[in-house]
């Protein structure tokens, strides 16, 4: 592996990809280019390192260490077989393997995931008389295998587990949101830790939390305390540890106001027990408001936030959006307001055209992300209607 310039390639979900590459080159990552839901990018290891701890859309970073043709099983188990594994796995570490294969030749991914193991297994049996061992749930070093028609792709994981893992969650409404959707969310919707901002339906506090930390230029990864990268054989911990040092000397202070909303009193306490992990107590407010019922009291104000479904609070859903609505005409004026959905007649429920609507995925969900502006007077009503694929 040449550490000084890695091919890197950073996973992320659906509609952040230009947010994710808006990071990678603001913390330095060169010849950065746009994937679906994945951005490449060159860098050494110090970058990578970098890139784990700060990125905040990232889901994975994987770089690739192998790429060959085959074109039937025994050719590909050979070459698998001639690959000096021990360069990236210590024949006393335990490995994983994820898959996936899109290839007319090659139908079955744990079939092929199957023959990469043996050939693994069989390379350090015949050269130390010693073998790792597959470790699903926890492993020390984690491989992922890609087939695409014939081209067979192996990558080396620096992650471990998934970057969304933030290390402050510890606890969970019944439908959160994900870590990065909600940092891709507030990406999206121009919040810069300029202003107030709020969550009028703040469940488990994500939005809040990750908010607080954009404001405060806080890394990502700050609360989490294991990377994939720290199992390899060339890890630099006194490297990691400067990177980690420079980036939390950035960190700044936070003037405005982040408030969260939310009728549900045992969210309330979840989010509070998340936020408190977080270190975040004395930068949040929440209140138990119902949304409905409250009036604009910060100025200036960004507000993002994600409805609940109808599986975590029970709601007549075409009156529900109407209420959204009639909140945001007769009590936010002069607001910049977003909110994602499942239902993609939402913007009909709620009465408003929205002024953008972007396409998210939440989980498997396929989502709108829609922007309302709310004017005083003159400006009233003169909205675009854009929808962004």
């Amino acid at each position: 592996m040449d550490i000084e310039n890695l091919q890197i390639q950073v996973k992320t979900f659906f509609g952040l990809e230009q947010i994710l590459a808006e990071e990678i080159k603001k913390l330095g990552g060169k010849n950065v280019e746009v994937k679906n839901r994945a951005v490449t990018c060159e860098g050494d290891l110090g970058f990578l390192y970098k890139l784990n701890y700060s990125c905040r859309t990232a889901v994975k970073i994987i770089i690739p260490i192998m790429e060959f043709k085959a074109y039937n099983e025994s050719k590909y188990y050979d070459k698998l077989f001639k690959f000096e594994w021990d360069e990236f796995l210590d024949k006393n570490q335990t490995f994983a393997i994820d898959a996936t294969v899109n290839s007319e030749r090659f139908h079955h991914s744990q079939f092929m995931t199957l023959k990469m193991k043996d050939a693994i297994v069989d390379y350090f049996q015949d050269k130390y008389k010693m073998r790792p061992s597959v470790n699903k749930d926890n492993p020390d070093i984690k491989f992922h295998l890609h087939i695409d028609r014939e081209l067979v792709t192996i990558s080396i994981d620096s992650s471990g587990d998934p970057l969304f893992k933030r290390g402050y969650r510890k606890e969970q409404t019944i439908a959160p949101i994900n870590e990065v959707l909600a940092s891709g969310m507030l990406q999206l919707a121009g919040w810069d830790g300029k202003g107030n901002f709020l969550d009028p339906m703040c469940g488990s506090g994500t939005l809040l939390i990750e908010a607080a930390m954009i404001a405060m230029d806080l890394p990502a990864q700050t609360f989490r305390r294991n990377f994939g990268f720290q199992n390899w054989k060339n890890y630099d911990s006194e490297l990691f540890e400067t990177i980690k040092d420079v980036r939390l000397n950035r960190v700044r202070e936070f003037t405005g106001k982040i408030v969260g909303y939310d009728i549900d009193s045992e969210a309330l306490d979840i989010a509070h027990i998340n936020i408190e992990a977080a270190e975040m107590d004395d930068v949040i407010t929440l209140r138990n408001k119902n949304f409905f019922e409250s009036e604009k009291d910060l100025f200036p104000l960004l507000m993002v936030f994600n409805p609940p479904y109808d599986e975590r609070i029970s709601i007549n859903d075409d009156d529900f959006y109407k209420k959204i609505g009639d909140t945001f005409k007769q009590h936010y004026p002069n607001t910049l307001a977003w909110l994602i959905s499942a239902d993609l007649d939402a913007p009909k429920k709620i009465g408003l055209r929205p002024s953008r609507r972007i396409k998210l995925f939440n989980g498997k969900l396929e989502t709108r992300f829609l922007q309302y502006e709310m004017y005083d007077g003159s400006k009233k009503g003169k909205y675009m209607n854009k929808e962004e694929e």
